[in-house]
């Protein structure tokens, strides 16, 4: 009886190693699912990643097999507030579309309207047209893409986005467009252009993040910086939060933005607090964090 117990374990811990060790066909998956895992949150992107893998990975199988496999638009829309993680996301998708070979390069270019829209005639399509360049084999992520039509008739934002549209139809060589913003003001944007949805077949929702998520974002920020706070501090930056969303509503509120900066100020007020106490030789002191820090 004891044997076969001992066998029985055995076994139990042989198939929990063989689970944890990496798939050498599925790797790129493997190793985009490891970083999503440390993202809070984001479970629509998580989801996203493997349909993309897999259909890139299947295409490829059918290829060898002589079947028909058909080229797929990967241009997209991320509609969520500030801070929500649309940014990472775009370079994890770059990372990720370069190791599978879909993209050459998979570097990250950002734009924003000042980068594409010019002040003259003809100015306009010459620096949209360069900055596709520089993100040719990789992505070009435009935030707060709805600015390009904010202006009237006149304004050459128009002119930025056919210059845009045309160079998604050439594909040559191969680029992803990313086009981000506020969910309502990206909704109006593609609604102008009745043409624009149909070019941008993968629309992502990016939601605020919960209380509780933030929580375990500033712990996992603390643990990367290898600090650690104690209990009054974790409740004080919970209660600034809860009130920061009451004073400015959601769509206001910077969600992971606002963290990083309540943990980066906390940081630096502890520097300040542990040498004016003379503490710079106490270990403990010198990684924790109290409710003071959080000013």
């Amino acid at each position: 009886m004891h044997a076969q117990k001992s066998k029985s374990r055995i076994r139990v811990l042989i198939q929990d190693r063989e689970r944890d060790q990496p798939d050498p066909d599925h790797y790129v998956l493997q190793k985009a699912e490891q970083q999503l895992h440390t993202l809070v949150g984001v479970n629509e992107l998580k989801t996203f990643i493997r349909e993309i893998y897999a259909w890139i990975h299947i295409n490829r199988c059918r290829e060898k097999h002589q079947l028909k496999t058909e080229q797929q638009s990967m241009h997209m829309i991320f509609k969520g507030n500030p801070g929500t993680g649309k940014t990472t996301a775009a370079r994890l998708l770059g990372d990720m579309f370069r190791e599978l070979g879909f993209l050459e390069k998979g570097h990250f270019i950002e734009a924003e309207r000042a980068d594409l829209v010019g002040e003259y005639i003809g100015q306009t399509a010459q620096k949209t047209r360069e900055i596709v360049q520089k993100a040719e084999g990789g992505i070009l992520f435009i935030d707060e893409a709805y600015a390009l039509a904010r202006g009237g008739e006149k304004d050459f934002g128009r002119e930025a986005i056919d210059t845009l549209v045309k160079a998604m139809e050439d594909q040559s060589p191969p680029f992803v467009l990313i086009l981000a913003g506020y969910s309502r003001e990206m909704e109006r944007f593609l609604a102008m252009n009745p043409g624009l949805p149909s070019r941008f077949p993968v629309q992502l929702d990016f939601p605020d993040f919960t209380t509780e998520q933030l929580m375990k974002i500033a712990e996992d920020m603390l643990v990367d910086r290898d600090y650690i706070w104690t209990s009054e501090a974790k409740e004080k930056l919970q209660k600034k939060m809860h009130l920061r969303r009451s004073e400015n509503g959601a769509s206001a509120f910077s969600n992971g933005r606002y963290v990083r900066n309540q943990i980066e100020q906390a940081v630096r007020q502890h520097a300040v607090r542990t040498m004016r106490e003379k503490k710079e030789h106490d270990k403990d002191a010198l990684r924790t964090l109290i409710s003071a820090d959080f000013k």
